[in-house]
């Protein structure tokens, strides 16, 4: 008989908890297990083992990921926007350095295949204000590239200089600004 109270979402919410404090390579059955106070042979009546709580987490921060974001830039658009968009995700892999990991690694399934869908749809709805070709997926992916290219190299500590990594980040979003507000019309005709 479960455990009263312990049910699938209880487990992946307590996974998440020590993934965002110990990292995704710590996540065992028996770690989760012991943090929930019970033995790891319980939690096969909630998760289908570990992959299956992998897939679940991934699911969890995909969604927890497209839910910042979309907060981030409701009511403002163009550069605000994408201020707004940049600070979420930065701000996301910080408090959640785990989910995000998992949310960057990415799951199986059509749910989760449709909450990374909403992730892409809240990073081209933040940029609609710089016009139709801010929809581009080319500049999608560049944006994207460049926002976890940073946030994850922040996120390993791959930032030693002394100078402010706050200033670095603005900077990087005013060069992604600056390729938004270029225009797109005729961009490929010499190619």
């Amino acid at each position: 008989m479960p455990r009263a109270g312990l049910d699938a979402d209880v487990v992946v919410r307590r996974a998440a908890e020590l993934v965002d404090a110990e990292g995704v390579a710590s996540l065992t059955l028996s770690r989760v297990a012991a943090a929930l106070g019970v033995a790891a042979p319980s939690l096969y009546k909630h998760v289908g083992g570990l992959g299956d709580l992998t897939d679940r987490l991934a699911l969890a921060a995909t969604r927890a990921f497209g839910d910042a974001l979309a907060r981030s830039s409701r009511g403002v658009s163009s550069r605000d926007a994408l201020g707004a968009l940049a600070a979420a995700y930065r701000g996301f892999a910080r408090e959640r350095p785990g989910m995000y990991e998992l949310a960057q690694r990415g799951g199986t399934g059509a749910e989760w295949e449709q909450a990374a869908a909403g992730v892409v749809d809240e990073i081209t709805r933040a940029l609609a204000g710089y016009g139709a070709g801010a929809a581009d997926v080319h500049r999608i992916r560049y944006v994207r590239s460049a926002l976890h290219g940073f946030t994850d190299l922040e996120r390993i500590g791959g930032f030693r200089q002394p100078e402010s990594v706050d200033e670095t980040f603005a900077r990087l979003v005013d060069a992604l600004d600056a390729e938004l507000s270029r225009p797109v019309d005729g961009e490929h005709a010499a190619k």
